[in-house]
């Protein structure tokens, strides 16, 4: 199985930038499909992004698209989402997950990482 650590939270003014990394170890990284949920104090955990193996497909929530960019480095063994533009709305705790392929379900979750946009 692989195990997932999220850095690069922090707190931004909104219109700001922020970069969350998600890097893994244990079984080959480019096995794996990858993906970028968020909870806000108080709601359900959401989808944010999600990318295939060799990074070639992406998907992103209506309410990050074209503010939010996914993308992996096989060879790092690191996912990232470039977060531009943010807004107060988007302050939460945000998790990579890895599922074995793009229909599976995500069996496997970081910890967390945590992003506050200030207004």
């Amino acid at each position: 199985q692989v195990q997932l650590v999220e850095s690069g939270g922090g707190l931004v003014q909104a219109g700001g930038s922020l970069r969350l990394s998600c890097g893994a170890s244990g079984r080959t990284f480019s096995n794996y499909a990858m993906g970028w949920f968020r909870q806000a104090p108080g709601k359900e955990r959401e989808f944010v992004a999600n990318i295939n193996w060799s990074g070639i497909k992406k998907n992103y929530a209506d309410s990050v698209k074209g503010r939010f960019t996914i993308s992996r480095d096989n060879a790092r063994r690191t996912m990232y989402l470039q977060m531009n533009s943010l807004k107060p709305e988007d302050t939460a705790v945000y998790y990579c997950a890895a599922r074995n392929s793009d229909y599976a379900n995500f069996d496997y979750w970081g910890q967390g990482t945590q992003v506050t946009v200030s207004s």
